[in-house]
């Protein structure tokens, strides 16, 4: 949790876009690697006791669910939603990144929205970090 996870640029995208897709519901937004979590944004009413890393560890197993539902009649897997008492945790992965999102309640077509967004911000990353640039 060094920081290095992610570069701040990217961090920005990511910010920047949750804010635009999700608005006031926004409570917050972690990126996670296999070795690393960084908090990219935590909403002001909110307070910091969250445990990122047992968290992280938690929604690492996402790695391996892009493999175990490959080739099923649902076709390919493309985010987990989770619903607690006090709002929602949205997970994307894409390759060996992802980022998780909390929010309060929102549409189904929001958490849709959320999810391209995401997607495609972290499919975009790996095309810059394959592509060397």
């Amino acid at each position: 949790m060094d920081g290095a996870a992610i570069d701040q640029e990217f961090a920005e995208e990511l910010r920047s876009a949750c804010r635009t897709t999700v608005g006031d519901e926004l409570r917050s937004i972690a990126y996670f690697t296999e070795d690393d979590v960084e908090q990219l944004y935590l909403r002001s009413d909110l307070e910091r006791t969250a445990d990122l890393v047992g968290f992280a560890d938690h929604e690492r197993l996402g790695f391996r669910s892009q493999s175990a539902y490959r080739n099923t009649q649902l076709g390919e897997y493309q985010a987990t939603i989770r619903l607690f008492e006090n709002g929602y945790l949205t997970r994307v992965i894409r390759d060996d990144h992802g980022v998780w999102v909390t929010t309060d309640e929102m549409s189904l077509e929001r958490f849709e929205e959320l999810i391209s967004v995401l997607d495609a911000l972290l499919e975009e990353h790996d095309v810059a970090i394959d592509g060397g640039e």
